[in-house]
């Protein structure tokens, strides 16, 4: 752990008050490289196919998604992402299939409680049967960088998504608004062409010698001192894995497609009401492992069922 004092003022207001469960990790963030201010932009992205799936990116300000989350860091360090920023295995962004980039997500790693805020700024993943790529920092913060994956709830944030869709629109850098809504502060975007750090989001400085403070858990990088974000703790409730074959509107269409994959593995027909609308989906499990849904879901897709998909509930 590494630790710095910093003055009072400015702890508090690194620190969330008003949450009791939270709690500060300390990561020290290596091999990371100087980043340049940036013109921000604001993409959704046309239809596109990967494993014979479809994929349609949308602007939304209502999502919620539960799955399988991976990560990705080493081979991807100081590559453009999907939506042209650097990207930085060290900062708090993710990839996503469909979502406007940027926007924020809140990630609920359901096996231990543990939440935080990322930034989406890039497509993927392209594994079948995952919903999410975190960076590498953000999957030791949650927890899971071991075990490689972990089970999910992802929560857009929709009113702070929207200001950042705006301020990237007008140009903005957007990148370290995550961290400032992880730290629980407001973090206003401002002046048309004003970058994040310009409207607040600034690292606090760090200078050998500077008064005593509070100890902050953080790391040193470019000469600065960044608090290591706060981290969420909620309730861990049971999940179990499914493997989802198709979602129906006809409930015998439903009943076929369960048949027809006995054959494969049990399946049975869950009714979901769905904005309203009547849903019959066709799920294979409970499955023990997130291994056994994978080689499911292959199989599945062998059979032509492409559009299965791997979900925790």
């Amino acid at each position: 752990m590494m630790k710095f004092k910093i003055l009072p003022a400015l702890a508090c207001l690194l620190m969330l008050a008003s949450c009791a469960e939270a709690e500060l990790a300390s990561h020290v963030a290596k091999n990371t490289f100087p980043r340049q201010q940036q013109q921000g932009n604001f993409k959704v992205g046309n239809p596109y196919k990967v494993e014979g799936k479809t994929y349609t990116p949308q602007e939304t300000y209502e999502f919620t998604e539960t799955g399988i989350a991976s990560w990705y860091g080493p081979g991807f360090h100081g590559k453009k992402t999907a939506n042209g920023e650097r990207f930085d295995r060290n900062e708090l962004t993710a990839a996503h299939r469909t979502l406007q980039m940027p926007s924020l997500v809140r990630v609920t790693n359901l096996e231990n409680g543990r939440s935080l805020v990322v930034r989406i700024n890039d497509r993927g993943p392209f594994k079948r049967g995952r919903v999410i790529d975190v960076s590498q920092r953000a999957a030791e913060m949650l927890d899971f960088k071991g075990n490689g994956t972990a089970k999910v709830r992802l929560d857009l944030l929709a009113d702070e998504s929207k200001a950042l869709a705006m301020a990237a629109r007008q140009g903005q850098d957007t990148a370290g608004v995550e961290v400032a809504i992880n730290e629980g502060r407001e973090a206003p975007l401002t002046s048309p062409t004003a970058s994040a750090a310009q409207a607040g989001y600034q690292p606090i400085s760090y200078t050998p010698g500077q008064a005593a403070g509070t100890d902050v858990p953080g790391h040193i990088k470019d000469g600065q001192f960044f608090p290591d974000p706060v981290l969420e703790h909620y309730p861990v409730t049971p999940t179990n894995i499914y493997v989802q074959a198709g979602s129906f509107t006809n409930q015998a269409n439903a009943q076929q497609l369960a048949q027809s994959l006995n054959g494969v593995s049990p399946a049975r027909v869950i009714p979901a009401l769905v904005n309203g609308r009547q849903f019959y989906r066709v799920r294979l499990g409970p499955v023990p492992s997130v291994d056994q849904a994978d080689a499911l879901l292959a199989r599945l897709a062998s059979t032509g069922r492409k559009e299965s998909i791997i979900v925790v509930e």
